[in-house]
C-alpha cells in the first residue's frame, strides 16, 4: 500500500473576532498573526515518508486539485475556528477525503464533531502511533483519546517549519511548557494540559530555534506556553543558554509569551528575559477587584500591587498586553469604572476586554451546571445572528449573578473609553517612556536633548531594513486608511521620539494591534448596544437551562482518561 498524502488543513477564525487580525497584520507586512503550531509539530510526528502539503485557510484558498491529492485531511483549532473546522469536514465529505479533526475544541465538545472521520481527542503525542497504525491497516474511521497530561514533551519533534511560508506571518511559534500550575476556574488549560507544567530541555528548545534560523526565518518568535513562568526553575535553566545562543546568533529573533503577572516579583527572570530579547508579554489580570478574583480562584493576582507590576514589566522592556473579564458572579457595579482606571493607570495600550465565557470543560461550568444556571448550546462558538463571531460577544452563555443589561452596559463602556483614540495613543506614550530596553532602564537612559538625539540615532542605526519597511507601511495605512488617528498617531510618536527613543518600535507595534481592535471595539459596542435595546424592549429571550439531576453529573477525566480505543 502506497503512503498516504496528507493535508494539513488550519481553520479560518471567525472573520469579525479578536482573533482576525488581518488588519494589523498587514500593517506589518503579513497575512495573518501566527502559523498552527500544533498541525506542523504533528506532521513532524507522522512517518517521514508520508507526502505532506499544508494549507492555512486564513492565507490561502484550498483548490479541488488539493483535495483531489489528499488521502486524508488533518484539521483541527480552537473555539473560534469552530465554524470553519467543521466547515473543512463537511467539505471533507463532499469530496470524499476522510477528514482527522484532533485538537483542543474537539478534545473539550467532541459531540459537536460527530461529522468527522476520525476524532483525536487530547495531545497527539500519546496516540500518533496507534493512529498511524489503524490507518496501515486499513482503518478509516475511529476514535483515538490520549490519557490526561501524560505526554512527555521532551520527546515532542522539532515542528516542520519547513511547511510554513514565513512572509506570510507577523510571528513564528514555538512551545516550551505546557499547563500551568493555578487554579483559574474560568480556564480551561488546565482541563487540557494539567496543573504540572511539562518543560522541554534546553538543548531541545535551543534545536528549534536552529531549525527556524537555518531555514533562513528571522524577526518575532512566540513563545505559545499558557504561562511561561509556570515551571520558574526550569525556565531559570533555559534563559541563560537563551540569551548566550542570541549572543552568538546576532540576535536573530526578538521574543514574545504569556505568563502569570507574578513574574513581576522575579527580577533575575525579567532581567534574564530582557536580555534575550523579550519585548512583549500577555498577562490575564481579568479584573481590578481583589474579591472577584479570589471568587474565581485567581488568587495568585490579589498578592500583589499589579499597576506596580505592570510598571515592573515594562521597566525591563518588554510591553504588556492584559486580558480583562466582566461577568463574575462577585463583581460589583463600579466594575468598569475601576478596569478603566487600572487600564490607565497601569498604561497597558491593547486590552482584550470579554464577556466571561463558560468555555466547555472547565471548573467554572461544571459549577454553572451544578447550579442549574448553564444555558443550552453553552459549547457553540458563535450564536446565531451575532455581528461579531466570537466569546467576546456571545460569552455570558449562563443566567449572571448581576443583572445582563448592567453587565452589558459596562462592557460597552469600558470598550468606548479605552479604545477612543485620543485615550489610546496617550496611553500609549505614557508605556512608552516607562519602557525601558537592552539598553538600560528609563532612569539609566541619556539626559538631555543631545543624549536623546544621540539615542534615537542609534536606535535608527540599530533598526533592520525590514521593521523600516514595516514602519513605513504602517505609516502609509494611517495615513490613507485611517486618518481619523493621524493626529494621535504623530502625537504619541513624536512623544515617544522625544522621551524614550528606543521605545518607538513599541510604539509602531500597539499601534498596528490597534487597526484591528479599534475598528473591531466599535463593532462589538454595536453589537452589544442591540442586545441592550432587545432587553429594554422585552425581546431577549433567555435560552433554555441545560437540566442536570445531581447523578448525571460527568466528574472531570472520566471519559478522557480512558486511553487510545
Amino acid at each position: 500500500m502506497p503512503p498516504p498524502n496528507v493535508l494539513l488543513l488550519y481553520p479560518r477564525f471567525y472573520a469579525s473576532s479578536f482573533w482576525d487580525n488581518r488588519e494589523a497584520s498587514a500593517a506589518a507586512g503579513a497575512r495573518m498573526l501566527s502559523p498552527p503550531l500544533g498541525l506542523i509539530t504533528v506532521a513532524a510526528m507522522l512517518p517521514p515518508h508520508w507526502p505532506v502539503r499544508f494549507i492555512d485557510r486564513n492565507c490561502a484558498e484550498v483548490a479541488a486539485d488539493d483535495l483531489a491529492w489528499a488521502d486524508m485531511v488533518m484539521t483541527g483549532g480552537m473555539l473560534p475556528q469552530q465554524g470553519d473546522t467543521l466547515e473543512v469536514v463537511r467539505l471533507c465529505r463532499a469530496h470524499g477525503v476522510p477528514a482527522v479533526v484532533g485538537g483542543p475544541d474537539i478534545t473539550s465538545s467532541p459531540h459537536l464533531y460527530h461529522e468527522a472521520d476520525i476524532q483525536v481527542l487530547g495531545e497527539a503525542e500519546l496516540v500518533i502511533d496507534d493512529f498511524v497504525a489503524a490507518w496501515e491497516s486499513g482503518a478509516r474511521t475511529g476514535r483515538f483519546v490520549a490519557e490526561k497530561f501524560q505526554a512527555d514533551v521532551t520527546r515532542t519533534p522539532i515542528p516542520r517549519f519547513d511547511l510554513l511560508t514565513f512572509a506570510d506571518y507577523l510571528r513564528i511559534g514555538v512551545q516550551f511548557s505546557r499547563g500551568c500550575p493555578f487554579s483559574c476556574e474560568f480556564c480551561d488549560i488546565i482541563e487540557l494540559y494539567g496543573r504540572v507544567p511539562r518543560v522541554k530541555t534546553v538543548d531541545q528548545m535551543l534545536a528549534e530555534l536552529d531549525a527556524l534560523y537555518g531555514l533562513g526565518y528571522r524577526g518575532q518568535v512566540d513563545f505559545v506556553d499558557d504561562n511561561l513562568v509556570g515551571n520558574r526553575k526550569a525556565l531559570r535553566e533555559f534563559l541563560p543558554r537563551l540569551v548566550a545562543w542570541q549572543r552568538e546568533h546576532g540576535y536573530p529573533f526578538e521574543f514574545s509569551t504569556e505568563a502569570s503577572v507574578n513574574i513581576a516579583s522575579d527580577a533575575a527572570v525579567l532581567a534574564l528575559m530582557r536580555d534575550a530579547r523579550f519585548f512583549a508579554l500577555f498577562v490575564g489580570i481579568e479584573s481590578p477587584d481583589e474579591v472577584t478574583l479570589a471568587g474565581t480562584q485567581k488568587k495568585q493576582n490579589t498578592r500583589r500591587d499589579l499597576v506596580e507590576s505592570i510598571h515592573t514589566i515594562h521597566a525591563h522592556g518588554m510591553w504588556v498586553t492584559a486580558g480583562f473579564i466582566l461577568g463574575f458572579d462577585d463583581e460589583h457595579g463600579q466594575v468598569g469604572d475601576a478596569m478603566v482606571r487600572f487600564i490607565e493607570d497601569s498604561a497597558i495600550p491593547i486590552c482584550m476586554v470579554g464577556l466571561l465565557y463558560a468555555l466547555p470543560n472547565t471548573q467554572l461550568t461544571r459549577r454553572l451546571h451544578r447550579e442549574g444556571r448553564l444555558y443550552a448550546g453553552n459549547d457553540v462558538a458563535a450564536g446565531p445572528g451575532l455581528e461579531v463571531d466570537d466569546q467576546c460577544v456571545s460569552g455570558l452563555n449562563f443566567e449572571p449573578r448581576r443583572p445582563r443589561r448592567e453587565i452589558l452596559e459596562d462592557y460597552a463602556g469600558v470598550l468606548a473609553r479605552i479604545y477612543e483614540p485620543k485615550v489610546f495613543f496617550a496611553r500609549v506614550g505614557r508605556m512608552a517612556r516607562g519602557l525601558g530596553s537592552a539598553r538600560g532602564t528609563p532612569a539609566q537612559r541619556p539626559a538631555g536633548p543631545v543624549g536623546r538625539v544621540r539615542e534615537a540615532w542609534n536606535v535608527g542605526r540599530s533598526i533592520s531594513r525590514t521593521e523600516w519597511r514595516q514602519g513605513f507601511a504602517l505609516a502609509r495605512m494611517v495615513a490613507f486608511r485611517h486618518r481619523r488617528l493621524l493626529i494621535p498617531f504623530g502625537r504619541a510618536l513624536w512623544d515617544c521620539l522625544r522621551a524614550n527613543p528606543a521605545a518607538v518600535k513599541a510604539a509602531m507595534s500597539v499601534t498596528a494591534l490597534y487597526l484591528h481592535v479599534g475598528p473591531y471595539s466599535r463593532v462589538v459596542i454595536r453589537e452589544v448596544r442591540r442586545k441592550i435595546d432587545a432587553i429594554d424592549r422585552g425581546d431577549w429571550q433567555r435560552p433554555p437551562l441545560v437540566p442536570l439531576p445531581a447523578d448525571a453529573v460527568v466528574e472531570p477525566g472520566r471519559e478522557l482518561g480512558a486511553g487510545a480505543r
